[in-house]
């Protein structure tokens, strides 16, 4: 043999030595790698998928982009992805039909609606990562047994202020009526939370049924409307940020991230009690996608994921394996997380609150409320 063919081949096996253990190394060629930079975990647990999209109706401003790219990355699944502002919004175009939804986002009170109407499918728990939750978040009187969902974040609604420009704050709801804060309010677009915080001002249940409770309620509900300058559940923290307002009632994780942008804003656990809520993934009935819906649970609330909530969307976050992920390698959101009372709700406020129920055949009545005292803005 030459000593010309005799380096080539030499060259020739480095060079396919190299190779092989680049692959074997699992280099950076296999890595999958978002438009943000963001690095795709493998899935903990990887599902056969067939399925070529996945139909996703949620939340406005409540799904990670990463989730996205990251799932149409690893699973080569398209994605479409369509958002909501309210329970009723939802519920609204589902009972419509002609939706083809894999995934809905139902919060508490309106779950058993659902169920009882047939709209929901129970889950497989086998194929769900039933472990990684917090119990307390398990098994509420709304799913017994989580049969139709299974947690995705929770939260409170309260009461916010600007302490710079807010001379006497509000401690409960019904300081709202204050006339000096008068064209200076951001509230949440949700009939349930607003009706349900009027009503326990005149000390009655947040769900009560009682016709002449409820007129009472729409009463003294149509005596504020007129001072509150902004429904707004798409983004209600915006209008406080930019000053437009400077107080209201809002959620956990706007609360939390207006807090973040600036100190002084601050989150009041009204006297009368807050509202307690829980939202959660469900599958409608007749979900094209199935293989995709499950493939797409497991993989966005494995820990390495989730924790992504606490950075973008900082509400109660039900996800033992998101919050363990997080202490070990987001230390910094874990701390602000933990250090918080409006996302680490002190025991006390939630002793004190009130989770809204479905109230059955009151429904309507709570929606023709909502309507004539809306009307009236």
């Amino acid at each position: 043999m030459s000593k010309n063919l005799l380096f080539k081949l030499t060259v020739l096996l480095t060079m396919m030595s190299l190779a092989l253990t680049a692959c074997g190394s699992g280099g950076d060629a296999a890595q999958k790698v978002t438009s943000s930079g963001f690095v795709c975990p493998e899935p903990d647990t990887k599902i056969e998928v067939t399925s070529q999209e996945l139909n996703l109706f949620v939340w406005t401003e409540y799904i990670p982009t990463e989730w996205k790219e990251c799932f149409e990355l690893v699973y080569g699944v398209k994605i479409n992805h369509d958002e909501y502002s309210s329970n009723e919004e939802m519920y609204a175009k589902l009972s419509a039909g002609g939706t083809n939804y894999d995934l809905v986002q139902p919060t508490d009170y309106i779950v058993g609606l659902m169920i009882r109407q047939g709209m929901l499918q129970k889950l497989d728990k086998s194929k769900l990562p039933m472990s990684s939750f917090d119990p307390n978040y398990m098994d509420l009187p709304f799913d017994p047994g989580n049969e139709y969902t299974i947690p995705y974040q929770a939260g409170t609604d309260a009461i916010i202020y600007n302490a710079d420009k807010v001379e006497n704050p509000p401690k409960s709801f019904a300081d709202l009526w204050n006339p000096e804060y008068a064209g200076r309010m951001v509230f949440l677009d949700d009939s349930r939370v607003i009706i349900g915080m009027t009503l326990l001002t005149l000390g009655y249940d947040v769900n009560t049924t009682d016709p002449a409770q409820l007129e009472e309620a729409k009463v003294k509900l149509a005596e504020l409307v007129p001072n509150v300058k902004l429904f707004d559940s798409d983004s209600p923290k915006t209008a406080l940020i930019a000053g437009d307002v400077d107080l209201g009632i809002t959620w956990t994780g706007e609360a939390f991230l207006a807090a973040q942008e600036n100190p002084a804003f601050t989150y009041v656990y009204p006297t009368e009690g807050a509202i307690l809520w829980q939202d959660n993934w469900a599958v409608p009935v007749g979900a094209p996608h199935l293989d995709a819906a499950y493939a797409w649970i497991n993989y966005t609330m494995q820990g390495n994921m989730f924790w992504l909530m606490l950075r973008d969307f900082p509400y109660i976050n039900p996800s033992l394996a998101a919050l363990e992920y997080a202490k070990e390698n987001q230390p910094d959101l874990y701390n602000a997380y933990m250090d918080s009372p409006i996302t680490n709700v002190p025991q006390e406020a939630i002793d004190a609150g009130h989770r809204i129920e479905d109230v059955g055949d009151a429904t309507p009545l709570y929606d023709r409320i909502w309507t004539e005292v809306k009307g009236g803005e």
